[in-house]
């Protein structure tokens, strides 16, 4: 457990997103109001509009770490190699530590993803699904990272 995972999982069994719970677990640090947030961050769940694709929750991570350490000149050639370094690292390892950054792999699904319709949150969802455990590694992930770019260290 760490600072933000327990919120992320809060929003996440409230009924949010995977991305959004991540995302809304960290708006005290990224300056952005809850409702703003839960709404740059909807596309991004199931993989991506339940794509498949990328984990919602690792896109949380991504959309946080670039509000608090993005760059917004397009010539910040640095900053964007630093940025993406990270974003590679982080990528990484939360592959490693759950088999996949890939939605659809770490729930066993096929290529092509479901359909828009999410499926309902019963005890049923949550007892087949990993997601919440997910939107919780990706939290203390990130709030490791922050602590580590606080220490001047982003590779801790």
């Amino acid at each position: 457990m760490s600072v933000h995972s327990g919120k992320a999982a809060g929003y996440f069994e409230a009924g949010f997103n995977c991305a959004q719970s991540v995302f809304l677990a960290f708006t005290d640090l990224a300056g952005m109001e809850t409702k703003a947030a839960a709404r740059l961050a909807a596309p991004f769940g199931g993989g991506i509009g339940r794509l498949r694709e990328v984990c919602g929750a690792l896109t949380g991570v991504f959309m946080v770490t670039g509000m608090l350490y993005g760059y917004d000149d397009p010539a910040a050639a640095e900053e964007k190699t630093a940025l993406y370094a990270d974003v590679q690292r982080m990528a990484r390892q939360f592959a490693a530590e759950n088999g996949s950054i890939i939605c659809r792999e770490l729930l066993g699904e096929e290529a092509g993803g479901p359909g828009p319709v999410s499926d309902a949150r019963t005890p049923a969802f949550h007892h087949n699904r990993q997601c919440a455990a997910y939107v919780e590694n990706a939290a203390v992930m990130l709030d490791r990272y922050i602590e580590a770019k606080h220490a001047g260290d982003a590779h801790g």
